[in-house]
């Protein structure tokens, strides 16, 4: 073991905050203690067991609202984002949803808002139309040209 692998495990041991830290290579091994910020490099030692460490899987992700989607063989006309920005289905927090799937739309009816720059834009059908499925989750950014909705002429 060099001189600069040793200098990196007092690194390592500074920076984690470890009191002490013990590695081998080979034959050789280094036993550090820091009680308090004082350092020592021990003499060899008899060898011990070292426990594997254990890593917890991360939590598991808050299962997300299943939106319905068009059966494949099915193409339905979408409502694309026509700017930047996040999308918000209702006028104001708490207010209920402009469109939801079933609903019938006339052309011009609002079915979101989509914020951009701290303005409120109002995106209207451009059709009548019946609501197959809302394809993006309230509050959640859009890119240009992302489908919003799909939507069954009439």
């Amino acid at each position: 073991m060099t001189i600069d692998e040793i200098k990196e495990i007092i690194q390592l041991l500074n920076e984690s905050g470890m009191a002490e830290i013990e590695v081998q290579r080979g034959d050789n091994r280094v036993w550090i203690k820091r009680p308090g910020q004082e350092m020592q490099v021990a003499a060899p030692i008899a060898p011990i067991a070292m426990q594997a460490p254990v890593y917890h899987a991360p939590a598991a992700p808050a299962p997300v609202a299943q939106v319905p989607v068009p059966k494949p063989e099915e193409t339905l006309p979408v409502v694309k984002a026509p700017i930047v920005g996040t999308f918000y289905e209702s006028p104001s927090p708490g207010a209920g949803a402009f469109v939801k799937p079933g609903d019938t739309v006339q052309a011009g009816q609002v079915l979101c808002i989509i914020e951009s720059m701290k303005l409120m834009n109002e995106i209207e059908a451009e059709a009548p139309g019946v609501i197959v499925a809302k394809l993006v989750p309230n509050g959640k950014p859009v890119e240009y040209g992302e489908a919003l909705f799909t939507y069954r002429p009439l």
